[in-house]
């Protein structure tokens, strides 16, 4: 079997909204995700809009996930993130955004994210996404020009988790985004995991989700062989 190759598309954005609160990419986002698809051999590659070292929030010293990402090569390479404008999604196996509260600043409505999208999916490859990440989803059409998500099933960081959160922060709630091109939108209870798997659009709801995403996206991997 050869090795697959899933690219992480991250967040600059190391503030958000009238409050400057801080913020990037949410840490267990990645770590939890990372740990799963390098237990099953898939290589992980990183990307960001502007490239270089992507700012993170939540971390937290107790999980030994986290710990073990900081500590390993990984977050080295990821330091180092490519410029998302020098990449060739269609080089991967999928494509995978990260939340945290970065992605609605930098990643939301990005026209190269939205062409990384669509050309990853146009080619065939997996689109995944956590929490707040598939905020990356938001305006990508399709070659007819309908959403990306219209009819579509997918999960993503719920109103009713955003209202406890970060709702004075964000600029515009991502469940009510997505409705709005026509997903049909669904989530768990808040803070549990969820994942929602539609064909080749594979998403998870909140911080919680990002292992079981990941263990989605590996089976997915696998049944493409």
């Amino acid at each position: 079997m050869s090795v697959k190759h899933v690219l992480f598309v991250l967040t600059n954005a190391a503030e958000i909204g009238p409050n400057k609160r801080a913020t990037g990419y949410f840490y267990p986002e990645v770590a939890h995700p990372f740990e799963v698809l390098d237990a099953a051999g898939i290589a992980v590659e990183y990307a960001s809009p502007l490239g270089g070292n992507p700012p993170f929030d939540g971390y937290d010293d107790s999980d030994p996930s986290q710990r073990a990402f900081r500590d390993g090569v990984a977050v080295r390479r990821m330091a180092r993130s490519r410029k998302l404008s020098e990449v060739d999604v269609l080089d991967y196996d999928a494509i995978f955004f990260p939340g945290g509260l970065g992605p609605m600043v930098d990643i939301a409505r990005n026209p190269e994210v939205q062409q990384a999208v669509q050309r990853a999916w146009d080619g065939g490859k997996l689109v995944a996404a956590v929490c707040h990440g598939p905020a990356a989803f938001l305006g990508v059409k399709l070659e007819d020009g309908t959403p990306l998500v219209k009819g579509r099933k997918l999960t993503a960081f719920s109103n009713a988790e955003e209202e406890g959160y970060a709702k004075a922060d964000v600029p515009f709630l991502l469940e009510d985004a997505l409705r709005e091109e026509g997903a049909e939108y669904s989530a768990g209870d808040v803070w549990q995991a969820n994942v929602v798997v539609d064909g080749r659009l594979l998403t998870g709801q909140n911080p919680g989700s990002g292992a079981a995403l990941a263990e989605a996206i590996v089976a997915a991997l696998k049944e493409a062989q």
